[in-house]
């Protein structure tokens, strides 16, 4: 016969409050059911835990115990509280990973809110490009992943779309395109040296593309990208996002012919149930961003 709980608990109570009457009470539970379950838990130790003739006594056997009782009951209270705590989200680790642009401009207010709300929680987020990002949630490295709809497509990816991105070109304020800052299209600036860079793949599936693959230079890391954007030597094509919003030397133009927009979203694993942590994180991203449209 195995011990159980409740009879550790009763044990304890009787300890506590000194005696089974007022033991009964905090048990909510009748004196006779409460010496029920102590006599059931010493005929399972094969030792008396009360001495015969003083109820209120430890017997050795019954000192030696109750500490050790008393321990299990505080790490088994501890693991309780801490299971409920984990499946309610309050405690774990969350892993995402995000398009840089989106890293830098949008998550920081979905993660200011989630660790408001559950600041025990972990949190761990790593930038890379759309491509990156998808494989790193398919490698199990991340819980979620924000990034280009266009890159997604593996079936056993479950995506959200929150919100969309528009494309645009970049170049000096005193190129001669820059003059059309409400708009352009894509056929004014066959004639300008074009850079290609990581988000350009967004071009290929429009006319657009002959920009891309008459590119002189390619650069991907974005914080070279501007480094030489800025010393004219060429221009590029970049979702809105991208671009800083204290950028002071370059300017930003959305492309109208064709007018390109990205899809930014969250996936996870399709076939595999995420986290309490993660999902919460998930629930404010959408609460945060679902509404947020950059072309606005």
């Amino acid at each position: 016969m195995n011990i159980k709980l409740q009879q550790l608990n009763h044990f304890v109570m009787v300890v506590e409050e000194g005696g089974f009457r007022a033991a009964s009470n905090r048990a909510n539970r009748s004196q006779a059911a409460l010496s029920t379950s102590i006599k059931e838990l010493e005929k399972i130790l094969g030792q008396p835990l009360f001495e015969s003739g003083n109820k209120l006594t430890l017997t050795p056997f019954g000192k030696i115990c109750l500490p050790k009782i008393m321990q299990f009951l505080n790490a088994y209270s501890a693991l309780d509280n801490d299971l409920r705590a984990a499946a309610a989200g309050q405690q774990g680790r969350v892993r995402i990973a995000s398009v840089p642009s989106v890293a830098a401009k949008l998550i920081p207010s979905v993660l200011a809110a989630f660790c408001e709300k559950y600041p025990k929680v972990e949190v761990s987020l790593v930038d890379d490009n759309a491509a990156g990002v998808e494989a790193r949630l398919l490698a199990g490295e991340v819980d979620l992943a924000l990034g280009n709809s266009s890159n997604i497509e593996d079936d056993t990816l479950d995506f959200t779309p929150l919100l969309t991105d528009p494309i645009g070109v970049v170049c000096l304020r005193d190129n001669p395109i820059a003059a059309h800052s409400e708009g352009i299209k894509w056929q004014a600036l066959l004639k300008q040296p074009f850079i290609r860079n990581g988000t350009c793949t967004l071009l290929d599936p429009t006319p657009a593309r002959v920009l891309s693959q008459k590119a002189l230079y390619s650069i991907e890391n974005i914080t070279s990208l501007f480094s030489v954007l800025e010393l004219g030597i060429g221009i590029t094509t970049l979702p809105k996002l991208a671009f800083p919003t204290n950028e002071t030397r370059l300017i930003w133009i959305p492309l109208t012919d064709p007018p390109l927009k990205r899809q930014i979203g969250i996936f996870k694993l399709a076939d595999r149930t995420i986290s309490p942590q993660a999902q919460s994180f998930l629930d404010l991203c959408i609460q945060y961003l679902n509404y947020t449209d950059e072309s606005d």
